[in-house]
């Protein structure tokens, strides 16, 4: 679970990270590089689009500056992940609800700006 997040930092069991990062099950990837920093590809979501993820939450940013283009939501839809596109700190909010409903969920979390 997601146990805090501020600007360039987030908690997810108890380990602390300052770079981007990956969820998927209770698996973190910490250090998420993306072919454009402020910009998400579908290359970026290679791990998570080989798993069985029902939901993508994907955090933008604390300010949201981190955009997802309309191809990315398409390819998503078509491979059956629904997506979800937030401010970093709702998608952290949204995660865990979705975690803790039972629903097999991913994270790409973009702790700055």
């Amino acid at each position: 679970m997601i146990e805090s997040y501020r600007f360039g930092k987030i908690v997810i069991n108890g380990k602390s990270y300052s770079s981007d990062v990956i969820i998927i099950g209770d698996h973190v990837k910490a250090n998420w590089w993306r072919k454009e920093g402020h910009r998400l590809h579908i290359e970026d979501l290679e791990e998570i689009i080989s798993r069985d993820v029902e939901v993508l939450v994907v955090g933008t940013g604390y300010f949201g500056l981190m955009k997802v283009p309309e191809d990315v939501k398409r390819f998503l839809a078509e491979k059956g992940i629904e997506i979800i596109v937030q401010k970093t700190a709702d998608a952290c909010k949204t995660f865990n609800m979705l975690k803790e409903s039972g629903k097999n969920v991913a994270a790409a979390l973009h702790l700055t700006c």
